[in-house]
């Protein structure tokens, strides 16, 4: 790997893990259900990237296949939450 690589790599997990500081802080003070549930989407979408970055750096395939799981669980995640805060059920009978 490459040094500018390497130092873009290592950057983008910092600004990654700050991002995803700062979504945590959204997270626990947030004055509505409607911003938790945002800051909870952006701390997956961090994480997600965060590995992404770890794969690229590692230079593994298996990073790119949890990164996948991640997105797929979140946003399946987030739908629920829409859409219980939306009309009070996930499962409508």
């Amino acid at each position: 790997m490459t040094t500018v690589l390497f130092w873009a790599g290592t950057y983008a997990l910092s600004c990654f893990a700050i991002a995803l500081g700062i979504a945590t802080v959204q997270l626990l003070r947030g004055p509505t259900p409607q911003d938790r549930v945002l800051a909870l989407d952006t701390m997956y979408i961090n994480g997600m990237l965060i590995i992404l970055v770890l794969g690229v750096q590692y230079q593994t395939g298996l990073y790119f296949d949890i990164a996948v799981i991640i997105s797929i669980f979140g946003f399946v995640s987030s739908t629920a939450m829409a859409k219980f805060l939306l009309r009070g059920e996930v499962i409508e009978p």
